[in-house]
């Protein structure tokens, strides 16, 4: 099934790729058919999956797949969450929000600098689907001063999963695909995908 994702990301559409091509869904970035995002209006993760997935089913009039997803920081009362892509402000590159945080933890103690990656996947058959299929993940670690790591992208340099002393971005792309909170909600969505009435 030829599938649009809602995202002109590149690291996202090589993980997702990867994680969906078994399941048989070719996946196709909605910039190489021309299609731009939508400003991300949304108050949760689940609210702008699903409005970038309606969104690109419209533009292209194919099945539409769109994640939403960002880093909450508890010393930093859950930020920044839904901006984690713009935290630097509106096309912000990763190196740029990667310093930005750098310097909000800087004075924060290692012990309390627990995280965690949130993700929402939404799919919908069409724009107009009442029934669209929202699965997500979580995924929790700590953060560290000094990134390490070339892999993955965006804050993967500075957290440390959880029982791991690696980074996100020192995991080979099948170990963090196999553990990371796009991976978990993949899965997710994949089993109800399997499970949707024909």
């Amino acid at each position: 099934m030829r599938v649009v994702l809602a995202s002109g990301n590149s690291g996202k559409l090589r993980e997702l790729a990867s994680l969906l091509a078994p399941f048989g869904l070719d996946l196709v970035a909605q910039t190489t058919l021309g299609v731009e995002t939508p400003p991300e209006t949304g108050k949760t993760f689940a609210e702008n999956a699903l409005l970038k997935a309606r969104y690109a089913a419209a533009a292209t009039k194919l099945p539409a797949l769109a994640d939403d997803s960002g880093i909450e920081v508890d010393a930093l009362d859950g930020r920044p969450g839904i901006y984690s892509a713009r935290y630097a402000g509106e096309g912000a590159t990763d190196q740029a929000n990667l310093h930005k945080m750098l310097d909000e933890i800087r004075d924060v103690p290692a012990r309390q600098r627990t995280a965690r990656y949130q993700c929402v996947i939404a799919f919908v058959a069409s724009d107009t689907d009442t029934k669209p299929i929202l699965a997500s993940g979580t995924w929790e670690g700590t953060l560290i001063s000094t990134p390490r790591g070339l892999g993955g992208f965006g804050y993967d340099p500075i957290f440390v999963p959880q029982g791991f002393d690696r980074t996100a971005a020192e995991l080979d792309p099948e170990e963090k695909n196999s553990l990371s909170h796009r991976g978990q909600a993949l899965r997710a969505l994949v089993t109800q995908l399997q499970n949707r009435p024909k």
